[in-house]
């Protein structure tokens, strides 16, 4: 069914979270074509080789064609790096395909919101700048499904020293800390800015260690915000060491989730959840990538979306994301 679409193209898709996506995709459909883009051709060809059913492809984001030659045609286009000419999104928009982003700060959202504006007809595009793609946002909506209402949600998370990941990772989580004025918050009903020391926090690992950890906000939080109307809102990172790697282990990546507020009978309720996942955070990232190409192609969940700018929340079932972290190695214990 899948061999009837052009290739996804997958730009970065020969770097640590990339090529993990490509493998996720092909995990989930294994007739999916595939085109890894990168600067090193060579590299990208490699990795194309390991995932197969796939080419690599050199890409120039400083040409308004990408360096591609002839008439290619992909079926969709996902970018693993910071696009700071959106290049890539003008393409995708030129070749009224869908396009998948998944790199910018919250500060940062508005080039990519007025280029939709002034082409909103051209092609459906996706932010997914989500904490891991997804992985925090995704486990706090199905938990929700309890609750009547909401009235704070706050999420700790915990990045391993070891496991940044590639440069393009790297480049990212120093442009977003090094760049953002402040972090967004909500605290009393009202979105909130915060720096210096009320953006300080404390993070409590999996084993009970505490570690410092400052206020960050990926998409989650404006996300949020907008679908609970919940009235304190709080994405904290500690940037740490796992409690794996306390324990003499590899790495692996931790989420926190505190919700409280009114269950269906009336009562309150207060929940808290841990989600680890034993190899990252690479591999959550990458199944969120894949999980939006899947629904942006039809694959799941219903038709393709029609040209529009969307979030995956918007798109995607939260029970069924839920149910890919476990399949793809994530565990969750109630806390």
């Amino acid at each position: 069914m899948s061999s009837k679409f052009s290739p996804v193209l997958i730009i970065g898709g020969s770097g640590v979270v990339g090529s993990l996506a490509a493998k996720a995709i092909r995990r989930l459909y294994p007739d999916l074509p595939l085109a890894i883009g990168g600067r090193d051709l060579a590299r990208a060809q490699t990795v194309a080789s390991e995932v197969g059913t796939a080419t690599g492809v050199r890409i120039d984001l400083d040409r308004d064609d990408l360096g591609l030659v002839g008439d290619t045609e992909f079926s969709a286009v996902v970018i693993f790096v910071k696009d700071e000419r959106l290049t890539s999104m003008r393409y995708a928009q030129n070749k009224q395909i869908p396009y998948v982003s998944v790199s910018s700060g919250t500060f940062e959202i508005g080039p990519e919101v007025a280029q939709y504006i002034h082409a909103p007809d051209k092609a459906p595009i996706l932010l997914a700048s989500h904490w891991l793609a997804g992985a925090a946002i995704f486990p706090v909506l199905d938990a929700l499904s309890s609750y009547e209402t909401v009235d704070a949600i706050r999420i700790g998370v915990l990045l391993d020293e070891e496991d940044m990941g590639g440069p393009a990772a790297l480049a990212d989580y120093n442009r977003i800390t090094g760049t953002a004025p402040a972090s967004l918050t909500v605290k009393d009903g009202k979105l909130h800015w915060v720096s210096g020391q009320e953006a300080s926090a404390r993070y409590t690992s999996v084993d009970g260690v505490e570690l410092d950890a400052a206020a960050y906000s990926p998409f989650d939080v404006m996300a949020l915000a907008a679908k609970t109307g919940a009235k304190e809102i709080r994405l904290d990172l500690a940037y740490s060491v796992s409690a794996s790697r306390r324990r003499g282990e590899p790495f692996s990546t931790e989420i926190a989730l505190e919700i409280d507020g009114k269950s269906k009978d009336g009562s309150r309720l207060a929940r808290r959840h841990a989600i680890v996942h034993p190899e990252g955070q690479a591999p959550l990232t990458a199944l969120g990538v894949a999980l939006a190409v899947e629904r942006m192609l039809g694959l799941a969940g219903g038709e393709p979306p029609k040209a529009g700018l969307y979030l995956p929340e918007v798109l995607i079932e939260p029970a069924y994301y839920v149910s890919r972290m476990k399949e793809f190695g994530t565990s969750f214990v109630d806390r």
